[in-house]
């Protein structure tokens, strides 16, 4: 299990109703082709080896000798295969007929777990031929010549752990698949024979994410295809690849041919989320009470070393793709506005103090006041925008701001900082060729103690402008830019600062912004805080400086989500980025981020307030809390060893 991944896959074989040998050949086949692949687990439908829709064939004693041969059979022939196969029979046990998983690899049968719950409504029939499973106990079986267990509460253990249930069970109120993973199972397997009927197929996708989600689990799901009786029904074939509420790979629907889906689930990222989701460990220790589940052990094979993956890993994990991201953008603002408006209710304030640079950051800011004043019914007039033009302030960002406050009505006032910032190198003994971290912080301080004295003159307050994506890398002034009354962008990330400046452009009125806001979003991102070049341009580039803040942001997510170690963020930002950023690189900037992100935590300690937007927040109030002075050792000795 390199870095957490394991790889399975979710099997539709070609079937012949009743003809026991061939569906064998098929299964055969298939687990071969998933073990060429790699996959530790094959799951294949319900009932694969006789066929789903044998009916009151199931009652020929014929039928069921012939499925435990052909069972023997196929453990005999994957003797020497590694992969774990789960394949479905119907099992005579104590005068009832089960509808079974078995579960067998490298010749030996592990188990067997009988259907819970058996459908016998609508189209459904199967209480006529097999009794539910619910109620049968763990006990030894003989089957094929093997003694094995035979039971719904059984765990199979290995590198990592997995259950298994049948069809109808996740239909369940409580399906079996929750309290297996109650238990300890990190991935689900479901043999199933789900008909197609008009929805149905949406409706089983949003179940099945939804168990997923539920459990934090994987779940690997397969259903009857091609090749069962249409009598009645028809089963399109169905293989779907989930974790966590996320697909990761599906079959496709209606196809005439077998199907193999493979695809890696990361266990431990769910066992990380686990970790930390206290509900789930909590509702765990209630089911441990009444538990009397069996553990049965499998090994995992040797695998060779993983060099990518047959998922895909998104290069952007906070910035949605399609139609999405129009609504992730519009709920974001609504976010920051009603935390923003809370916040001028609260302190009476009918000022708003931005500072407006030209950049993204403040421009969002901007953006997001004049949302809330429009939202409480308060003149525009009231949003205080401040220009302070520096050493570094080239005429295209200085234009922007101040076109930027026209178009949207707000009060404008430019207040240059360059004499005051003199007069303070003059009081210090500081000499104003010396371009170096003194020279730069003198003027964040000096623009933050402008915004906050205006805010005390007018009795308003002051509209922080820093992103997530700076906190993370303590690219903030101390006691400068880092600190205002009210963060609007603490949690959101930089890659998002700038599609919600461009999704903002696309929201105007042809003419009103647009133009200024499109060209805000592709001005390069810096402090400004060093002389322009020699033709005017942006000198001083942030990314030039402490990395693309695309990778920043990838490194981020998954360290902050997941607490993934430097090895894994860097695996996954190499299939991330294989087309952009080759490992030298990669490796770089990984290390400056793990140094910086430890080095500069004492700026975090003392946020301002300001909303959470997603699913990462650097708030000492929320969801980080982390000793200013911990030793970044053990994660930079890692990121040398990559």
């Amino acid at each position: 299990m390199q870095y957490g991944f394991v790889k399975v896959a979710s099997a539709i074989p070609h079937v012949r109703v009743g003809n026991c040998q061939y569906n064998r050949q098929q299964i055969e086949n298939l687990v071969r082709k998933a073990a060429e692949q790699e996959a530790e687990i094959v799951c294949f439908p319900e009932l694969s080896l006789t066929a789903y829709t044998c009916q009151d064939l199931f009652g020929q004693q014929s039928l069921l000798d012939e499925a435990e041969r052909q069972l023997g059979i196929l453990l005999e022939n994957t003797r020497e295969l590694p992969t774990v196969a789960i394949v479905g029979l119907p099992v005579a046990h104590r005068g009832k007929l089960l509808n079974c998983a078995a579960v067998l690899q490298g010749g030996r049968l592990l188990a067997v777990v009988p259907k819970s719950y058996l459908p016998n409504y609508r189209e459904f029939y199967e209480m006529r031929w097999f009794a539910p499973g619910l109620d049968v106990p763990c006990e030894d079986i003989l089957l094929c010549g093997q003694r094995t267990r035979l039971g719904n509460k059984v765990l199979f253990q290995g590198d990592f752990t997995f259950g298994v249930e049948v069809c109808e069970d996740v239909w369940a109120p409580i399906p079996p698949s929750s309290q297996l993973c109650l238990q300890g199972a990190d991935v689900i397997f479901n043999l199933s024979a789900d008909n197609d009927a008009v929805g149905k197929h949406e409706y089983l996708k949003k179940l099945l994410s939804q168990q997923s989600a539920r459990c934090l689990c994987g779940y690997v799901f397969s259903g009857c295809g091609f090749g069962e009786s249409t009598q009645d029904v028809v089963f399109s074939g169905k293989a779907f690849v989930y974790e966590d509420g996320h697909l990761l790979a599906e079959a496709d629907r209606f196809s005439l041919d077998e199907q193999l889906v493979v695809s890696e689930i990361d266990v431990e990222r769910l066992r990380s989320e686990r970790r930390v989701n206290t509900t789930f460990s909590s509702s765990a220790v209630q089911c441990q009470r009444n538990a009397d589940y069996e553990v049965v052990q499998w090994a995992s094979a040797a695998r060779s070393g993983l060099s990518t993956l047959a998922r895909a890993v998104d290069a952007h994990p906070f910035v949605p793709s399609g139609p999405a991201l129009g609504e992730r953008c519009e709920e974001i603002f609504n976010i920051q506005v009603e935390g923003l408006a809370k916040r001028m209710l609260h302190t009476h304030s009918k000022t708003a103090v931005v500072g407006i640079s030209g950049g993204l950051d403040s421009t969002l800011a901007l953006l997001v006041a004049v949302r809330t004043f429009d939202r409480l019914g308060m003149e525009r007039k009231g949003i205080q925008g401040i220009t302070m033009p520096g050493f570094g302030t080239t005429d295209r960002t200085y234009n922007n701001a101040i076109r930027l406050m026209e178009e949207l009505g707000v009060t404008i006032c430019e207040i240059n900082i360059k004499e005051a910032c003199l007069q303070h190198f003059r009081d210090i003994g500081h000499a104003a060729s010396v371009h170096d971290v003194t020279y730069e912080n003198s003027q964040a301080r000096e623009r933050t103690q402008v915004l906050m004295d205006v805010a005390n003159q007018c009795g308003g307050i002051v509209v922080g402008t820093g992103d997530l994506s700076e906190l993370a890398l303590g690219w903030a002034t101390y006691n400068g830019d880092h600190m205002s009354m009210y963060g609007v962008n603490a949690s959101v990330p930089k890659t998002l600062v700038r599609h919600l400046v461009v999704w903002s452009a696309h929201q105007m009125p042809e003419g009103v912004c647009r133009a200024t806001l499109l060209d805000i979003a592709a001005t390069p991102i810096s402090p400004e805080l060093v002389p322009a070049d020699s033709e005017g341009n942006i000198a001083q580039k942030t990314e030039d400086l402490v990395g693309p803040y695309e990778l920043h942001d990838f490194f981020l997510y998954y360290f902050l989500r997941f607490g993934f170690a430097p090895a894994k963020v860097f695996f996954l930002s190499q299939v991330a980025f294989k087309d952009k950023y080759d490992k030298a690189t990669i490796k770089k900037w990984l290390t400056t981020f793990c140094r910086r992100f430890f080095q500069q935590q004492f700026k975090r300690s003392c946020l301002p307030d300001g909303p959470k937007v997603g699913s990462c927040s650097l708030s000492p109030r929320g969801d980080w809390r982390m000793p200013s002075d911990a030793d970044a050792s053990l994660w930079l000795e890692e990121c040398e060893r990559l």
